[in-house]
């Protein structure tokens, strides 16, 4: 018996001794990673982009169905760094968005625009838009509203 306890406090021991390293937390970093953490973290103390609109609705009144009504919504990067519009998206396919794809310069404004397609919508409208963006508030929603008379 006494013979198995030297062998298994042996082994703790070579198992215990073989797991000691000198590595410090340092020596574990990899440079390439770390590069690239310090500009995303200089980029972060710049802050975030911060969208400004015109108007958040857009009232174009009162059409007879059929017609399309264009309108558009003006945006305006207050912030420090470019703000980036990802994507936009109406509530319904009478809406059609086209925005401004390259980056927006702190303090330069770009487009929104919008077509509204009144063919079948008779009586009061409420349309949203989903604009998202790079910007502190990423998600942010515009709106349309007016209102479509039947032809004569």
């Amino acid at each position: 018996m006494y013979k198995y306890e030297k062998i298994v406090l042996l082994l703790f021991a070579v198992i215990s001794l073989s797991s000691c390293e000198t590595k410090t937390a340092s020596s574990k970093i990899n440079e390439s990673n770390l590069e690239s953490a310090k500009e995303r973290d200089a980029k972060l103390s710049l802050g975030l982009p911060i969208v400004e609109f015109d108007q958040e609705e857009y009232d174009f009144g009162t059409v007879v169905e059929g017609e399309k009504v264009e309108g558009v919504f003006k945006v305006t990067n207050a912030g420090k760094v470019d703000l980036i519009i990802l994507n936009v998206k109406p509530s319904c396919g009478c809406t059609t968005p086209n925005w401004t794809k390259e980056p927006i310069a702190p303090g330069a404004s770009g487009e929104i625009k919008f077509e509204f397609n009144s063919t079948g919508r008779v009586g009061v409208q409420n349309k949203s838009i989903t604009v998202k963006s790079n910007a502190e508030k990423n998600t942010q929603v515009i709106r349309l509203k007016g209102t479509v008379t039947a032809k004569k």
